[in-house]
């Protein structure tokens, strides 16, 4: 109820505080430190922590374990920190000021203010109550849009409004108004949601309907799922094992100092002025297994987390610097949304693809339309076999017309002259599209008309009616004027049926200056051609046959249709359509029941054809990334049969090896073929070449698995007429079954649930606003783009990563498994080799840079070659460079290292002796000597594993050597005795071991028998079974290229964009007075409109290209506007 507190206060509605933070000063610490031990590393290396602080187990002291638990938990506090802060202090101040509205206030917004709740919009400064808002904080989109006020509201007082429960449709508004014994339907269009910003609009009432976290935006703020990446989830299991394997090794050495307590030790116990309750053999293993968790810690890698986010920090940088992936048109770079991915863009095998705005432009000309059985028009360009231009004929001259749009170009002047000679049905045509839109005009200067429309189709059909002499001028709530061949006439606006996806056509009833009621509708040519009528049929065969051609020539087209309404018949309709409005449940039922009843039996006018450009470089995206073993799927609400389909087959047939049909069958399939069937027996029965033709069946139960186990054989699949829902289905189809990694790739509102579903999300910055880019993991401004992002980040990364983890796990037990050793030869007394200094800092410090310089910057291959031959992209796929295999062999060889650095040393040191003759085998030479191997070994092997050298690379690794020796004779030195006597005890022993011949004689044995074995093994293995990247390397040329040329084929199926088409702004137009008032008959004003667009059909017969040179890569440089782009064929035969 309006204004009335204490009638609201009864059903305790959310009040308007909103808490976006997730700390305070006093939570901070509890918090962030609950959070962080809920990780299995954190909480076991405390537990460690605890362990130490035991006197009778531990035999290191507690900051071997604190220092690296103490420098983890601090980075990531200081991030956790800061991302608190932003979201603090992100929030507008003057939003603090909203916390006390309640729901049932009416408050006042003021132009370019934030809109705290979501309001019912009662009046505004505007005439009619109209008001415009920004939704950038909703849907991404700038542009601005129209709310409108119902006329009554303008002095509400003491009244209810009944409307839905809280809910996150931002869409969607259902609610009825109360008001003087009335009721009057309420809808979105009268709604400002949180998160909008009001604009060009004095002021503006509203009342509070939703507060706090029961408004729209904040039922929408719902946790995102978290993707994580396949080596993530093994990388949790692998520490899983190495914890119990370091369980095994705990319980091996506790065995064996039980065994040696009671055969050799129980001799030296009287001796020992030992506890009665310690002198216990079993209880001695016991202990003993403890000590040895604390000692073995180091098996399981605390640091490993926190270098691997740092690698993927580096990586998510190199895709936002790369400057060959910026677009310099929009001043658009590549954006890495996400930093925990990275490495999977090397491993992906399925892309599932949005066609219109991400392989199409989304700009949208009108070229061919078909009126009574005759078509119009032709194509301007042509995409030849020898790629030479061609214009077809003249562009017709529209200098009749002073309204025209001088950008506007057609080349059929028969259609010109059927206007002047006034055929009335091709005025009608014109009329029916001049009229039958939901477009906005705004005239800024006199005879410049710019229209606001909500979808690029619409645009381009009325400024199509405007140059043939329909020009769509100015419009009130109740009026279209048009300019017919120059007179003005004005069309009474009686009702808009609008479009949404179940309907797919919208029409509106208009009387014109005559009295008489018609209803124009535009649509799907299959909705529309079920509700002709019966006399229509020999023109709907006609129609149909042109609407194929259109489709071969990859056009989006609409059919059009009109009917003459009964002055009766009609004010029944709208009786029930009145009361159809006012209902609170079912409206949209009811409300679609209503126009199927009156759209029934139209006739028919033509159909209109669309084109709709494609991209620069996506035919060579898609064979580049085809030869590198990617599926492609495109999920398209257009029908099938279409030019972009053709383009995509000529551009595989190509780059593939062509089958018989015997090889086809039995082979892997590089065919691309058709799946069309409504039953088991029809999808296996139904096997054509061509693509794959995905109908809603095939998502049920009972055809899915045949679905994938066909579809999958294919290259590429097309799969037409899907929604959105089914584009998610389809990808969540695919990871189910396949159990691969999946990248979906779109450009609007109707792929966010695509792009979400899939493993790595991909959003296109194009012409339908933002909201699949906010979605999105990663962002760019064109779709050759992904074939970078792949082929040369995603691989590089995925590569990077694989050597960092087979490198760090192998330093690890090459560290660790010393002590193992030394275990056997130390009456299992859980004595450590190294010194606790050594322990704390080997990891953090000795180590750490060398294998991040080698994790962010390694190269295999350069990009260049990357991109030259895709095929090496395929390793990623089955992910062969770390797996649980490559892990056992990482592991071994580290086992095996580690048993080599203790026992050469130790074997050495058995009889060796000084310069001076004196023994050399004191415990801390001992240690000082197997140290001192163990870096210089891991040097090495890190300097075997770096392919691509750079300064970082030199300068961390002799750093590293150079820092271990500075830190090791520091720590052995005189004067930091003095300073901690009690930590620092051993002097001198660096400066007295490093000294003498043999020490070094037997670091230097050890390091080769280390390193030795491993590059010989490399040698024969690079000979032998030789990988793609040595093939790769070793060829001297690549082999001859080949042009994949785009060839020009007809099809017998056709596209409709209104598939895919987004509701527009009927009910709103018609529902009040939402125009400005007109200062003349020819001005109105602005209104910006959603920019998400239909999806649609692309022909690669409408752009001509030059046959010019390539680059050295065969790719298409950026900068070359019109070259023909060749690529190798270098599919592995």
């Amino acid at each position: 109820r309006a204004n009335d507190r204490d009638y609201n206060e009864r059903f305790s509605y959310a009040d308007n505080r909103i808490k976006t933070a997730k700390y305070n000063v006093f939570t901070f610490l509890p918090i962030n430190l609950f959070e962080q031990f809920q990780r299995f590393a954190n909480a076991y290396f405390l537990v460690l922590l605890i362990l130490q602080l035991i006197p009778e187990i531990s035999s290191l002291s507690w900051f071997t374990t604190i220092v690296p638990l103490v420098l983890v938990l601090a980075i990531t506090a200081v991030k956790d920190a800061t991302d608190d802060y932003v979201r603090i202090y992100s929030c507008p101040v003057d939003l603090y000021k909203w916390m006390n509205v309640r729901v049932g206030d009416i408050i006042k917004l003021e132009n370019n203010q934030f809109v705290a709740a979501d309001l019912l919009l009662l009046s505004s400064s505007e005439p009619y109550g109209l008001c415009y808002i920004e939704t950038a904080e909703l849907d991404g989109e700038t542009n601005l849009k129209v709310r409108q006020a119902l006329t009554v509201t303008s002095d509400l007082g003491d009244d209810e409004v009944i409307c839905e429960p809280p809910n996150n449709k931002l869409d969607k508004f259902t609610g009825i108004l109360y008001w003087k014994d009335n009721k009057y339907p309420l809808d979105n269009e009268k709604m400002l949601l949180r998160g909008c910003v009001l604009r060009n609009t004095e002021w503006c009432f509203g009342l509070v309907i939703f507060a706090g976290l029961q408004t729209k935006l904040m039922q929408n703020c719902g946790r995102t799922t978290f993707k994580r990446t396949s080596i993530d989830k093994l990388m949790n299991t692998l520490v899983l094992w190495i914890f119990g394997f370091l369980i095994c090794m705990g319980i091996i050495l506790a065995i064996g100092n039980t065994i040696w307590e009671q055969k050799v030790g129980s001799n030296f116990w009287e001796y020992l002025q030992w506890k009665e309750l310690t002198i216990n053999a079993v209880f001695s293993g016991f202990l003993t297994f403890w000590s040895y968790v604390i000692i073995l810690n180091t098996v399981v890698p605390i640091s490993l987390y926190v270098s691997v986010e740092v690698l993927r920090l580096g990586h998510s940088y190199f895709i936002n610097w790369d400057r060959r992936m910026y677009y310099s048109r929009k001043d658009t770079p590549a954006e890495a949304r996400t930093t925990t991915l990275n490495e999977e863009l090397g491993q992906v095998e399925f892309i599932f693809s949005d066609k219109t705005g991400t392989l199409t432009q989304n700009i949208m000309v009108f070229n061919k339309c078909s009126i009574n059985g005759k078509t119009y028009g032709t194509l301007e360009h042509f995409l030849l076999y020898i790629h030479t231009y061609r214009q077809k004929t003249p562009c017709v001259d529209f200098s009749f017309n002073p309204l025209m749009d001088r950008k506007f170009r057609f080349h059929d002047s028969s259609l010109v002259e059927a206007i002047k000679l006034e055929e009335p049905l091709v005025q009608e045509f014109f009329r029916l599209l001049a009229l039958c839109h939901t477009v906005m005009p705004e005239e800024r200067n006199e005879g410049e008309l710019v229209y606001q429309a909500q979808s690029p189709d619409e645009g381009a059909l009325v400024t199509a009616a405007r140059n043939f002499g329909f020009v769509f001028r100015s419009r009130t709530p109740e009026t279209i004027t048009l300019y017919e061949m120059g007179q003005a006439v004005t069309y009474q606006l009686l009702a808009i049926l609008d479009f949404n996806n179940v309907r797919k056509r919208m029409s509106v009833i208009v009387r014109n200056p005559k009295g008489q009621l018609k209803l124009y509708s535009k649509g799907a040519d299959t909705i529309l051609f079920d509700r002709l009528d019966p006399s229509n049929e020999e023109l709907m065969f006609t129609t149909s046959e042109h609407l194929n051609e259109f489709a071969g020539e990859g056009l989006r087209t609409l059919a059009l249709a009109y009917k003459d309404l009964d002055e009766d018949v009609f004010d029944e309709w709208m009786k029930k359509l009145l009361f159809a409005s006012t209902t609170l449940e079912n409206r949209e039922e009811k409300l679609g029941a209503l126009y199927e009843e009156i759209e029934q039996g139209m006739l028919l006018l033509g159909a209109t054809a669309i084109e709709d450009k494609l991209q620069e470089g996506v035919p060579e995206t898609i064979a580049c990334l085809t030869l590198a073993n990617i599926k492609i799927w495109v999920l398209t609400g257009d029908k099938l049969g279409n030019q972009f389909c053709s383009t995509l087959i000529e551009t595989l047939s190509h780059c593939l090896t062509q089958h018989n049909l015997e090889s086809f069958l039995l082979d892997d399939m590089n065919e691309v073929f058709i799946i069309s069937g409504h039953t088991m027996l029809e999808m296996a029965l139904n096997v054509r070449f061509v693509c794959c033709y995905l109908k809603a069946h095939a998502l049920e139960a009972d055809l899915e698995q045949i679905l994938v186990d066909v579809a999958c054989l294919c290259k590429t699949v097309i799969c037409c007429r899907v929604t959105p829902l089914q584009k998610a289905l389809v990808v969540e189809v695919i990871k189910r079954h396949k159990r691969a990694v999946t990248l979906a790739i779109g450009d609007g509102a109707n792929d966010v649930s695509m792009i979400k579903s899939a493993h790595i999300g991909v959003g296109i910055s194009g012409q339908e606003g933002m909201q699949a880019v906010l979605a999105s993991d990663y962002s760019f401004a064109q779709f050759r783009y992904l074939q970078r992002l792949l082929l040369v980040h995603g691989r590089w990364s995925y590569y990077r990563m694989c050597n960092f983890l087979c490198y760090f796990f192998y330093k690890n037990f090459a560290f660790t498994l010393v002590h193992f050793w030394y275990g056997f030869l130390c009456g299992f007394s859980a004595q450590t080799v190294y010194d606790q200094w050594f322990i704390t800092l080997f990891n953090i410090v000795y180590t750490s840079l060398p294998v991040l310089a080698m994790g962010l910057f390694d190269q295999d291959v350069n990009e260049q070659y990357s991109l030259r031959y895709p095929n090496l992209y395929r390793p990623g796929q089955i992910n062969q460079l770390f797996n649980k295999r490559k892990f056992f062999t990482c592991t071994l060889q580290g086992v095996c290292i580690s048993f080599i650095l203790f026992f050469i040393p130790y074997g050495a040191f058995m009889t060796a002796v000084r310069d001076d003759g004196a023994h050399i085998s004191d415990q801390q030479a001992f240690a000082v000597t197997i140290a001192t191997s163990l870096v210089i070994v891991s040097s090495v092997q890190i300097g075997l594993d770096t392919n691509y050298w750079t300064a970082v690379n030199h300068f961390f690794i002799w750093g590293s050597l150079a820092v271990y020796f500075a830190i090791l004779f520091a720590m052995h030195s005189d004067g930091i005795f003095t300073i901690f006597p009690n930590q620092f005890p051993f002097i001198g022993t660096a400066r007295n071991s490093l000294n003498q011949k043999i020490v070094w004689l037997v670091i230097l044995l050890t390091t080769v028998v280390c390193i030795m074995p491993m590059v010989a093994v490399r040698f024969i293995k690079a000979d032998l079974y030789p990988t793609q990247t040595d093939k790769q390397a070793t060829r001297r040329q690549g082999p001859q290229e080949q042009n994949l040329r785009r060839v020009r084929r007809t099809s017998s199926r056709r596209s409709a964009y209104a598939f895919a088409h987004q509701q527009g702004y009927g009910e709103l137009i018609t529902s009040g007075k939402n125009m400005k008032v007109p200062t003349s008959s020819t001005s109105t004003y602005p209104l910006s409109s959603p920019a998400r667009g239909p999806t649609g059909t692309r022909s690669v017969n409408d752009t001509t290209r030059d046959q010019t040179e390539t680059n050295s890569t065969g790719f298409r440089r950026e900068s070359d506007q019109n070259q023909e782009v060749t690529v190798e064929d270098l599919e592995a035969r």
